[in-house]
């Protein structure tokens, strides 16, 4: 299996999410910038109000591309452990990742949101979209920021996703809706014909399309 695009994925994931239309005023969360375009034609497929929930990686001070943990609105945390351990990653460099990614995660969700409000969570249904599990630890700490955001009930909706992140995701979600779960996953990029970089315009537009 293979995605043509975002937006083709999104709709695969839509098609797997229709008992969510029964799920009592339900909310789409998107996860910048990449799963804007997913969960854009998720909301759209459940006429429900799509929001973002910003989260970013914490890279490894050597190694960026490899998570050893993620920060969401909120001052949610959550580390990577085995990576932590395996690089064995002071607290003082975590520190020094985490200040640099919490200035970037403001300045994010001031500009996605264009002085928007964040839609109210509180007895409702979050579903969490990205456009790919490779850890789940961004996945993982957006789920502990909606359920404290007042979300009673929390779903992971991903086009792909490692088993890791799928076992990761597991315990402090709800439900995980993925339809590809392959067990040779490199990267999410990888499921993708086209996984272009998201521009900040791009998102923005997306985010406050008028359709949805």
């Amino acid at each position: 299996m293979r995605y043509a695009s975002r937006e083709d994925a999104g709709r695969r994931v839509a098609r797997a999410a229709t008992h969510l239309r029964e799920v009592h005023d339900p909310v789409v969360l998107a996860l910048p910038r990449g799963g804007i375009p997913v969960a854009r034609e998720l909301a759209l497929a459940l006429d429900a109000p799509l929001d973002v929930l910003v989260v970013r990686k914490l890279g490894v001070p050597w190694h960026p591309e490899l998570a050893m943990g993620a920060i969401a609105e909120g001052d949610f945390r959550v580390l990577n452990e085995d990576v932590v351990r395996a690089g064995r990653i002071g607290a003082d460099a975590i520190e020094s990742v985490e200040r640099r990614e919490r200035t970037e995660l403001a300045r994010r969700a001031q500009m996605l949101r264009a002085g928007a409000a964040r839609v109210d969570l509180s007895g409702r249904t979050a579903v969490i979209v990205d456009d790919g599990m490779a850890t789940g630890a961004t996945a993982a700490v957006a789920c502990t920021a909606a359920r404290a955001a007042g979300a009673t009930r929390v779903v992971v909706a991903v086009p792909v996703a490692s088993p890791e992140a799928a076992r990761r995701v597991a315990p402090v979600a709800d439900e995980v809706l993925c339809p590809w779960i392959p067990r040779d996953t490199n990267s999410v990029g990888a499921a993708y014909d086209d996984f272009h970089q998201l521009g900040d315009d791009e998102a923005v537009r997306l985010l406050h399309d008028p359709r949805v």
